[in-house]
């Protein structure tokens, strides 16, 4: 997820450390915050691997800031990420939405909707954050004031993304919506 951060940011503008952390902790870090200890490795990796580009401007006030820029190694890369997401970026909401900020640089729309196609298949799959017996429990089930709050919001809001994913597809692919129906 961080290095998909990274690299999706730059892909929109060459960045320094502190404005990327920004915008990384914008996205996800009141649900997962990034700290230096992990942002500044990641980079590094990156830029080992070719897929960064960084150059040292002076800074505003004193020290020279490092201004970080993506690679066609790195868009290369990030478009395949985007393509082929982790099954954990697809069932993870956090991580999918951060596939969800960036997928607008895939340039084929078909790819797209692939992407929220599999984010759709998977939230149709049956499942609860509580199970009985190997069996899903449902709100109505749960037997405790707070679980069935647990379970009706995420019903909701699951009916929800369903629905805005369906239109979305629909959208970018309206042949494969045509043949669905």
């Amino acid at each position: 997820m961080l290095e998909l951060s990274i690299l999706g940011f730059l892909a929109e503008q060459p960045l320094h450390g502190y404005e990327l952390k920004e915008r990384i902790k914008a996205l996800s870090g009141h649900v997962r915050p990034v700290s230096d200890g992990a942002l500044y490795p990641a980079i590094t990796r990156l830029t080992k691997a070719g897929l960064l580009d960084q150059r040292t401007e002076p800074g505003a006030s004193a020290a020279p800031r490092r201004i970080l820029s993506l690679t066609e190694e790195g868009r290369a890369e990030l478009l395949q990420r985007l393509r082929h997401p982790k099954p954990v970026e697809i069932s993870d909401q956090v991580r999918f939405n951060t596939v969800l900020s960036f997928l607008r640089h895939l340039p084929d729309r078909r790819e797209q909707a692939a992407v929220l196609r599999r984010r759709l298949e998977f939230l149709d799959a049956p499942s609860s954050f509580f199970y009985r017996d190997g069996e899903p429990v449902r709100a109505e089930e749960a037997g405790d004031l707070f679980r069935q709050g647990m379970l009706r919001v995420a019903r909701a809001t699951g009916a929800a993304e369903r629905a805005w994913l369906t239109e979305a597809i629909e959208v970018l692919d309206p042949a494969d919506g045509a043949q669905s129906n």
